[in-house]
């Protein structure tokens, strides 16, 4: 009997021990173990079925041990607590983490880039919307809800000086106070003392500055002769005269004219630089940062008053413009350019 019980425990214990190497190998697998054998992003959108996270996960990341997986799914009750985001799984990211990763949100941030044409208020927040959660209309809605930014101190009429292009690393998630948030931080780190003294310096406050660099913005790409187009306008504030801006005009008919003609220089705005002397109201699309040093840092071409006040098109084509002190010489300069036009066209025919 003595041995019997012996043998009877010995199993026991031997049961109960593989029991234990196989629970504990499990827990090993899930809680330890890279279970990937790739890294991949994954968007989890409100309402998203935990099972179909799972499958996208274990598609996009491939998988090693899909129960694994499935028990960390079960055990942290993911179907439960998973939070929309943008997620990465890495190929050393154990089962269990990748579970309360969804649970916790742990979201790994997207870049949201601003460039190009910031003209009109509509795709600027389709802009937005098309690389975040947020839809358009919300975003849209927030840049004319004056009480919203009033809390940046800006206006419907003056928020294109607050967008500052650039790509920013935030949450898929954001909302609309989280983009704008991010876009005062860049706001107040371009505006440092010395880009504050180099205002006063111009003659303008910063609110002016960025509607002088919306104007040199919609009216080169070259960010190296933008020195020279602020220093135009500058020069024609300096002694009195219109802007005379083109883009203001186009500003006035919403960007849809293909071309500028006299009739449309009569429109009736306070955006109208040919009819209203000094600056438009507010700035007349997003200004690019080169724009904004550009009128920090004009060049006259001489004495400030003095220097350029024209600039036309260069006649080589190149998207450049030449510059002149005297309308004379403008007249001159757009002479050579039609000239060069009208030789084109021909070669054309």
């Amino acid at each position: 009997m003595k041995k019997t019980h012996v043998v009877a425990v010995a199993v026991v214990v031997a049961v109960a021990a593989v029991c234990a190497v196989s629970l504990g190998a499990r827990w090993y697998t899930d809680n330890r173990r890279g279970n990937f054998s790739r890294s991949a992003e994954v968007f989890v959108r409100p309402g998203m079925d935990a099972a179909a996270v799972l499958d996208t996960i274990a598609d996009k990341a491939g998988v090693r041990n899909r129960r694994s997986l499935e028990r960390a799914f079960g055990s942290k009750k993911v179907s439960e607590f998973i939070k929309p985001g943008h997620y990465t799984v890495s190929e050393s990211s154990p089962s269990v983490y990748v579970a309360r990763m969804l649970n916790n949100g742990w979201q790994t941030p997207v870049n949201l880039t601003l460039s190009g044409n910031l003209r009109l208020k509509g795709n600027i927040a389709s802009k937005i919307s098309s690389q975040l959660l947020l839809d358009s209309a919300s975003v849209r809605r927030a840049m004319d809800d004056t009480d919203f930014l009033a809390g940046y101190g800006f206006t419907p009429e003056d928020v294109f000086n607050l967008i500052v292009p650039a790509t920013y690393q935030i949450y898929w998630t954001a909302d609309v106070s989280d983009v704008f948030d991010r876009f005062k931080q860049a706001y107040d780190a371009f505006w440092t003392e010395d880009n504050r003294r180099k205002a006063l310096e111009v003659g303008l406050d910063m609110r002016e500055v960025g509607i002088l660099a919306s104007i040199v913005t919609a009216e080169s790409n070259n960010e190296a002769e933008m020195p020279l187009i602020a220093g135009v306008y500058l020069n024609r504030l300096e002694i009195g005269m219109p802007l005379q801006a083109d883009p203001t005009v186009a500003f006035c008919f919403d960007y849809t004219l293909n071309r500028i003609l006299n009739v449309h220089l009569k429109v009736d705005s306070p955006y109208n630089t040919y009819t209203h002397r000094g600056l438009p109201p507010g700035p007349i699309c997003v200004p690019v940062k080169a724009a904004l040093e550009a009128v920090l840092n004009p060049d006259y071409g001489g004495e400030r008053g003095r220097g350029n006040l024209y600039f036309c098109a260069n006649p080589d084509f190149s998207g450049t413009h030449v510059f002149a002190r005297t309308l004379s010489e403008h007249n001159r300069n757009a002479a050579r350019f039609r000239a060069e036009l009208d030789r084109r066209s021909s070669q054309r025919k």
